[in-house]
């Protein structure tokens, strides 16, 4: 990452990151529950549906069965292993479907932005656009929540190099648009306190599909990226996401296998169960001194 935006420190040098009860790894499972709309404007860049003309009834469809189905199966799942999820979440979602609302919070789900719609990408907005998109979301939150929202993710993963300093003017205190380290770090911006919590791109069921990987690649890729964050945390604590959408995990043949990851993951000792909310909490209120201070001393960030 730029050095001006995020400072560079390699994780090995830096104060080491405690969890709580001494834990080696933080844990937040991330669904990714969208809206796409059926028929899309247009975003300047790219057609949202690569199947055209519109409408794109299947692509439309995999999705929907999400929201209708596989969603209700991974409350199911997450519920017998008592977790909370931290959700990427289309803001329209919860205007169009109250139902889902009302689940989300009877689960004490944590209800993050992933902007308005997933059709509504923010490539080449103005300053001025992406801002009133964030302020929308928020706002969107707060009525039907009566909650103020923490956390930041760009719809479609289609952030702007105006981004950061935007989030932080619009009141987020922590973003996961950033893919670039195990541990939360501190984001420059022009007004306001802004860190990142790891998001993943690579334990994300989405781009497993796109590969053409099933459920039991993606199971073993889940194992073997905890074996190695586990054993890492004996010196640095790690963040480990677990990025899923309901459309694909929540399918009849995958949700039990992906059940059986979650639980082999939780016979472990020294595994925090958190929210993204969570993790932004503890690291800035009892390691971001300490990081801050190391990086200060080094000059990275200065220049």
């Amino acid at each position: 990452m730029e050095p001006d935006i995020i400072p560079y420190s390699p994780i090995v040098d830096r104060p080491k990151l405690w969890w709580p009860d001494d834990a080696k790894v933080a844990l937040w499972i991330c669904p990714n529950i969208e809206h796409y709309e059926f028929m899309p404007k247009f975003q300047r860049v790219r057609d949202p549906w690569p199947r055209s003309p519109h409408p794109d009834v299947l692509g439309y469809s995999l999705r929907d069965y999400g929201n209708r189905v596989g969603l209700w199966r991974l409350f199911d799942a997450m519920d017998s292993l008592g977790l909370r999820a931290t959700v990427s979440l289309s803001m329209s979602v919860i205007q169009h479907y109250p139902a889902i609302l009302e689940a989300m919070e009877k689960h004490n789900w944590e209800l993050m932005s992933h902007g308005i719609y997933n059709t509504r990408y923010h490539w080449n907005f103005s300053p001025e656009e992406e801002l009133a998109a964030m302020m929308e979301c928020r706002e969107i939150h707060r009525s039907l929540t009566g909650r103020e929202q923490r956390g930041w993710f760009s719809p479609a993963v289609t952030n702007t190099m105006q981004t950061f300093d935007l989030a932080a003017e619009a009141g987020y205190d922590y973003c996961c648009d950033l893919y670039h380290d195990d541990q939360p770090f501190p984001v420059r911006t022009k007004t306001g306190k802004l860190i990142t919590v790891p998001y993943t791109m690579d334990l994300n069921d989405v781009i497993a599909w796109r590969r053409g990987d099933e459920i039991e690649a993606f199971t073993q890729q889940i194992r073997d990226y905890f074996d190695t964050v586990y054993a890492e945390g004996d010196v640095h604590g790690r963040v480990m996401c677990i990025a899923v959408h309901p459309f694909w995990v929540g399918q009849p043949h995958r949700i039990r296998a992906f059940q059986r990851v979650l639980e082999y993951i939780l016979s472990h000792k020294g595994v925090w169960c958190a929210t993204a909310a969570d993790i932004a909490d503890h690291a800035r209120f009892n390691h971001l001194p300490m990081l801050e201070s190391h990086l200060s001393n080094r000059s990275f960030l200065h220049g």
